[in-house]
């Protein structure tokens, strides 16, 4: 499982025009899942995100996690971060889970990060959305469960 995390001011995802999701000072994640992932996947990632120190205390300072300033979050489901384009131009998705499967870990991954108790928003599984941000920093980290 792959999470691209950037530290945001505010974050909103649409879906045909209609705002299905949106986050204020947090993080705004996008999250990949492979063929091999599993839960105990999705439950290592939630707990490492949510206690990442990477918002700044009194001093500007990155001492602050998710939770200690009670950040909100928003989620998207994204499976071009287990794109493959190494042998051409074209992407191959052969390292990403079927959606079924994908679908099943971003959801199981979305209610962990709800039992710690942080307000999070998604976007919409395997639906075109348009995403925008503004980020904090910035601050962009690639977390990987492996």
């Amino acid at each position: 499982m792959r999470a691209v995390i950037q530290r945001v001011l505010e974050s909103d995802v649409f879906v045909e025009n209609d705002c299905v999701g949106r986050s204020r000072e947090g993080m705004l994640i996008y999250l990949g899942v492979k063929k091999d992932d599993e839960q105990k996947d999705a439950e290592y990632l939630a707990d490492k995100i949510v206690n990442l120190r990477i918002f700044d205390d009194e001093k500007g300072k990155m001492t602050r996690s998710l939770i200690d300033i009670s950040g909100s979050v928003l989620v998207i489901s994204n499976v071009t971060l287990y794109a493959d384009f190494s042998k051409g131009r074209r992407l191959s998705f052969d390292k990403a889970a079927s959606q079924d499967k994908a679908n099943t870990l971003y959801l199981y991954f979305v209610q962990k990060v709800k039992e710690k108790g942080l307000l999070v928003e998604t976007g919409q599984f395997g639906k075109m959305m348009k995403i925008s941000s503004i980020s904090s920093g910035p601050v962009t980290l690639i977390l990987e469960s492996e």
